[in-house]
């Protein structure tokens, strides 16, 4: 079956300066892609190279079964069948919202094209607000515009770039969301940048972790979380410390909290010194336990406090427990261990 997007081990450069190195991704259509990870890794000059405005240094572009990049090979941004979204909307200030909508499909008949704005102006929720002009709405409004423009022309392929950034940060998830339901609604295949991993798991149904130019990992949201493929993704997705062990068995790690059991990779062996990842929510408050800790810090979420527990030999966990078990900062609490994923990797030193 052809793919809707193939990258493959591309690679983007700057004069003598790689920026992306042999990147490769594949997405089916109706797929929502997200390229995570912090600024300047990268992951904007993909989706450039992804819509045309990069060339490759290596590597190919494929869109449909049909080359769009490679190192002698270039098809124009213009003939890509690619929409995109900017981190500014880029909305027309002199243009209503059903104006800017329809401004990308003018090669339409008026009826034609009237009936594809009305459409989208009904997906993304801007019934009765076909005349209003951009000043006038709300930023999760200018966002719904800025986003049925792109589809209007029924890209191939929505590139969306840091769209949440300039909304509240309050808001970036619900609209996160709500783009989610959209795109899937109309049967997009998108792929958006960011640096919020939040934003990523509300959208996104693989997402890609890059960092130096390098793609770590691209997988589901909840992969990256209990499966990740190196300690870079593991720390950089969700909270958690590392606790050092050693394996003492094909399946056992042995920590100064405990034995440990799971899977663990082939090459690491018997006696192999590893560090054990524990998530806030491996840490379960246990009053009866002979774990016992104290409450270094501790943060309100409303169902649940986000406890930084301090160990006798002063290492530290965190630990997610129900927001009615409010110990003060100092106190001593029981903890138990439940990992139900064992993540270990190799402890190198320092």
């Amino acid at each position: 079956m052809t793919r809707t997007l193939e990258v493959k081990r591309t690679s983007v450069a700057f004069d003598d300066q790689v920026v992306l190195h042999e990147v490769s991704f594949a997405m089916e259509k109706g797929d929502i892609g997200c390229l995570l990870g912090p600024s300047g890794c990268g992951k904007t000059s993909l989706l450039r190279a992804i819509a045309g405005f990069e060339p490759p240094a290596a590597g190919e572009i494929w869109i449909n079964g049909v080359l769009m990049s490679a190192k002698d090979w270039h098809v124009p941004t213009e003939q890509r069948r690619v929409g995109m979204v900017f981190q500014d909307f880029a909305l027309f200030p002199h243009l209503g919202v059903e104006e800017n909508i329809a401004f990308g499909i003018r090669s339409l008949g008026k009826t034609d094209r009237q009936a594809r704005a009305r459409t989208l102006i009904d997906l993304v929720g801007l019934q009765g607000e076909c005349r209003r002009y951009p000043h006038q709405l709300s930023g999760g409004q200018q966002q719904r515009v800025a986003l049925a423009r792109a589809m209007a022309p029924r890209p191939e392929v929505l590139l969306l770039d840091e769209p949440f950034s300039s909304l509240d940060v309050e808001l970036r998830e619900q609209i996160a969301r709500e783009v989610r339901n959209i795109l899937k609604q109309d049967g997009i295949t998108a792929v958006l940048v960011s640096h919020n991993q939040m934003e990523a798991f509300a959208i996104a149904d693989r997402i890609g972790v890059i960092k130096d130019g390098r793609l770590l990992q691209w997988d589901t949201a909840y992969n990256l979380y209990h499966r990740p493929a190196c300690k870079y993704v593991a720390d950089f997705i969700g909270e958690g410390v590392f606790v050092p062990g050693v394996v003492v068995a094909p399946d056992q790690v042995k920590t100064e909290l405990g034995t440990f059991c799971g899977h663990i990779r082939a090459d690491l062996g018997v006696g192999c010194p590893v560090e054990v990842l524990i998530r806030p929510d491996d840490v379960v408050h246990d009053d009866a336990s002979l774990l016992t800790a104290t409450v270094l810090d501790k943060a309100f979420r409303g169902a649940e406090f986000l406890y930084t527990l301090g160990l006798d030999n002063h290492a530290r966990l965190l630990s997610l427990v129900p927001s009615h078990h409010d110990h003060a900062v100092q106190s001593r609490i029981g903890f138990r261990l439940e990992l139900d994923d064992l993540v270990v990797f190799e402890r190198r030193e320092a």
